[in-house]
């Protein structure tokens, strides 16, 4: 490859990567209608490079034709290596049915085995969306085809009703040991601050043994410093042994899935949560038929910080005997002044140094002022004005307050 490109010779096309017959075509192109010197008029350089795309037009399209007969070729091969190695889609011996038989391209063909396998799965007619203006409409027609030969009658107000009476079950749920329809543990969100409290003796916890053993997130830590934690059921998860039960004071007890079991089934639990490693997820997603289900149900993801800042929002939402707390996500805001958060009627915010020490939190009602005359439905009045020690707990002590407020009733 020379370091000056002449377009007129075919030799520095092909030394770039163009096939022969491109090259020979490209560098006539170039002999014939070659750029004009650079002091011709404008209109008379424009001219010759129109003429030059208009001469290279032929190979363009030839190329794009090429392109698409690749393509097409790549794809039905993959197909069929699927097939050779034992694909259970049923979608893919459609699309060599549709070639074969009908003389399908790629694009009719997928859209034949779309509408074969919607007729025999027993779903109304969803052909694919008409081309663009000016392009051929080939999937439409093979679609209809497909959906016909797949049984399927547009025809029949009852069409969609008999073929869903008959239609048997899709490849992923005909297996011999089917699960019962519940949600994998690795399918639940992370937690949040939107679901509703829950009593400590209605939440479960399903703790990783080896955040047992090295407490990196930190969970155990956490937990003993919410009141009311006591009561939590909680298990132990391990890649090796599965699910038993946990005691903070005496560690994991035997491991008997039996006993396992029958405990969480006996349990009334509305808030389920799963602090694991990804050999842990997959154990514990094996044994998913084990575990109930629960109004909640989430799992921590992610970096450990984020674990920490799920598992703080989690604990939030645990309700010891005797609080009355309202739920619901708290939207946060950085001011030039300070921390903010708002919920509800209400806004806590973070009110500057106290003296002679300390920070102050402030609470404001819908009315802009501090939110005095409001008491807890147990009767205790709140205070819209504290003082914390600490800077770094005001968004904890402000996320208290506003959910105390939310719930509270007005004096008077």
């Amino acid at each position: 490859m020379t370091d000056s490109f002449d377009p007129a010779d075919a030799g520095c096309w092909m030394a770039r990567g163009r096939p022969a017959h491109h090259a020979h075509a490209l560098a006539d192109a170039w002999r014939r209608f070659p750029d004009l010197p650079n002091d011709a008029p404008l209109d008379a350089r424009m001219a010759r490079s129109r003429e030059r795309v208009q001469a290279l037009r032929p190979l363009n399209e030839a190329i794009a034709q090429e392109t698409e007969r690749q393509r097409v070729a790549a794809n039905f091969a993959c197909i069929e290596r699927q097939i050779a190695q034992g694909s259970t889609d049923s979608r893919n011996p459609a699309i060599l049915h549709g070639r074969d038989v009908h003389g399908y391209g790629w694009d009719a063909a997928v859209a034949y085995a779309d509408g074969l396998y919607a007729a025999r799965a027993g779903w109304e007619s969803r052909p694919p969306s008409p081309p663009r203006l000016g392009d051929p409409d080939v999937r439409r027609p093979a679609y209809r085809q497909g959906f016909l030969d797949g049984g399927g009658q547009p025809d029949d107000i009852f069409d969609v009703a008999r073929r869903a009476f008959a239609a048997t079950p899709s490849e992923p749920n005909r297996t011999e040991n089917a699960q019962p329809g519940r949600p994998l543990p690795s399918e639940w969100s992370y937690p949040t601050d939107v679901p509703a409290p829950a009593s400590w003796h209605r939440r479960v916890l399903l703790l990783g043994a080896t955040e047992l053993a090295t407490g990196t997130i930190g969970i155990l830590a956490m937990l003993r410093e919410r009141s009311g934690h006591e009561a939590i059921a909680l298990y132990a998860v391990s890649a090796e042994t599965g699910l038993r039960p946990f005691s903070l004071s005496s560690g994991p007890a035997p491991a008997d899935a039996t006993v396992t079991r029958q405990a969480l089934r006996q349990g009334d639990y509305s808030d389920i949560l799963v602090v694991v490693d990804p050999t842990e997820l997959e154990r514990l997603d094996a044994d998913a038929d084990i575990l109930p289900l629960a109004r909640t149900m989430e799992r921590t993801r992610n970096s450990v910080l984020q674990q920490r800042a799920q598992f703080r929002l989690w604990l939030a939402r645990g309700r010891a005997p005797g609080d009355q707390f309202a739920a619901g996500h708290i939207r946060w805001s950085r001011m030039a002044a300070g921390l903010s958060g708002r919920l509800g009627d209400f806004t806590a915010r973070y009110a500057g140094p106290a003296l002679p020490r300390g920070h102050r939190i402030v609470v404001e009602d819908i009315s802009g002022r501090l939110a005095l005359g409001y008491r807890t439905p147990l009767g205790r009045e709140l205070q819209p004005e504290i003082v914390i020690g600490n800077k770094a707990h005001a968004r904890t002590a402000m996320a208290d307050l506003l959910r105390q407020y939310a719930a509270s009733l007005r004096l008077g």
